[in-house]
């Protein structure tokens, strides 16, 4: 046995205790799909950072809220065209499209911030006419970056739940979210932070790396396909799933109508809205706190500092075994588990108020949905008819995701007026108490969807048959 050989035992080893036991050759997929994800979850990470801190450059920070508004719209249509794609293109073709769309996509705007990006005092010194094209490009660059973390992972997840049994699933995918985090402690820090440690006055360097390693993405997935067993590459096939495949109808919003049609697809869709409503409560007022310290590239640095954390922590809970939560107790106590954290989260984000704490919570917010919801929710969709994983998971993660964010962007939106009408202190006060109103009904209907959803998902599994 050569070293490469060594290291692989070694590291299987290694995972036995977090991951459970794999055979040699799906351990070697999971390792493949892996660094996939990890060039995928790195740019994403490096780029939400980047997404925050050029907009309020560009922009302001105020506007943040609208700019989520905004982008629920603009995504609607960008959903129906990629339906459209699916019905017609291959899966394989699908992770190239994509990435190459992206890729070159990020140059350009690479290319651009090198001319716009400057001091608040140079942008508000422009004309007129340049200072709405300057605004105009940042809510561009908003929409852009929030497309890309809607349909880019939610098409490898697809692509994984699409060519991954259940059994496979349970300890292979906290294996991919692990190596994942990987990107994203490595990239943001390094690439999202780079232009500010060199002295730059734009990110263009930054967006320049990330641009080629979407590129990437496109040769990794043609190794997978090569490299990876056939017989690893089979999804799940319950006994009734021809029957219902037969039922769907093709169109642009076949997924949205799946999602309807099904109680199961919209438990998922409360898991995730109602997830994604409160920690949109909670990261306005974070990024909001962080621009009153940090400026320009300085922000661009501190925010991917915390995207760094956020994956570090990730990767601390996968490493402690806390997928073990989901191997031994079942998918339901995961499921059930994050209500009742971000119950406490939300709880605390109540009564305590600096930005270190604010820093803190997001971090362990973003990091346990990663290292445990995450990949629970993923294994939901493998008792799916592959409509439901591409299409309907598709709706799901991107528009769904999207409102979630537009409702907590909503409720952000008060901030402003209270205070004003109130002043700081006061109408920050009501906008906490408004918070917990919301916040605590919500994450009880957040529980029992999410036990509904273990027992289905254990019920289909034991009997082999597809859900929807």
């Amino acid at each position: 046995m050569g070293l490469t050989g060594r290291l692989l035992q070694f590291f299987q080893w290694v995972c036995r205790f977090n991951f459970g036991d794999f055979e040699r050759e799906e351990f070697k997929k999971f390792l493949r799909m892996g660094l996939i994800f990890a060039v995928i979850i790195g740019v994403y990470w490096t780029l939400r950072p980047l997404k925050d801190a050029i907009f309020i450059q560009l922009v302001d920070r105020f506007q943040l809220p609208y700019a989520k508004t905004v982008s629920v719209l603009a995504l609607l249509p960008l959903v129906m065209f990629y339906t459209k794609l699916l019905e017609r293109t291959s899966r394989e073709r699908m992770l190239v499209i994509l990435p190459a769309f992206y890729g070159i996509a990020v140059l350009f705007f690479g290319v651009a911030m090198y001319f716009v990006q400057g001091s608040a005092e140079e942008i508000a010194a422009r004309s007129t006419g340049s200072l709405i094209a300057t605004r105009g490009l940042g809510y561009l660059w908003y929409l852009f970056v929030e497309s890309f973390g809607s349909l880019v992972v939610a098409l490898f997840w697809a692509f994984a739940a699409d060519s991954t049994a259940p059994d496979s699933a349970k300890r292979g995918f906290p294996l991919v979210v692990a190596i994942g985090q990987m990107g994203g402690i490595i990239f943001p820090y390094n690439i999202g932070g780079l232009p500010h440690r060199l002295g730059l006055t734009s990110d263009t360097l930054s967006l320049a790396f990330l641009g080629f390693l979407i590129l990437m993405i496109i040769p990794l997935v043609g190794y997978f396909l090569r490299a990876t067993p056939k017989h690893l590459l089979a999804s799940f096939h319950g006994t009734n799933e021809k029957k219902e495949e037969h039922k769907q109808e093709p169109g642009a919003l076949e997924g949205l109508k799946l999602m309807l049609k099904h109680r199961y697809l919209l438990g998922i869709f409360a898991a995730n809205f109602i997830y994604e409503v409160v920690i949109t409560i909670f990261d306005y007022n974070f990024k909001v706190a962080a621009s009153t310290l940090h400026t320009g590239v300085a922000l661009s640095h501190y925010l991917s500092l915390y995207g760094s954390s956020v994956n570090i922590v990730s990767l601390a809970c996968l490493l402690l075994g806390i997928s073990n939560v989901t191997r031994y107790l079942g998918l339901s106590v995961a499921l059930v588990a994050m209500p009742i954290i971000v119950g406490l989260a939300l709880f605390s984000f109540l009564t305590i108020d600096s930005l270190t704490f604010l820093f803190a919570l997001m971090v362990g917010s973003k990091a346990i949905n990663y290292a445990l919801n995450g990949p629970a929710l993923k294994q939901l969709y493998i008792p799916t008819t592959p409509d439901v994983r591409f299409k309907a998971q598709a709706w799901i993660e991107t528009f769904g995701s999207r409102a979630s964010k537009e409702a907590g962007s909503l409720f952000n939106m008060l901030l402003a007026p209270l205070q004003k009408s109130f002043g700081l202190l006061a109408g920050r006060g009501y906008y906490l108490t408004l918070s917990g109103c919301i916040g605590f009904p919500l994450l009880i209907v957040w529980l029992f969807a999410a036990l509904y959803l273990g027992r289905t998902f254990r019920k289909a599994v034991q009997d082999k048959k597809t859900i929807c």
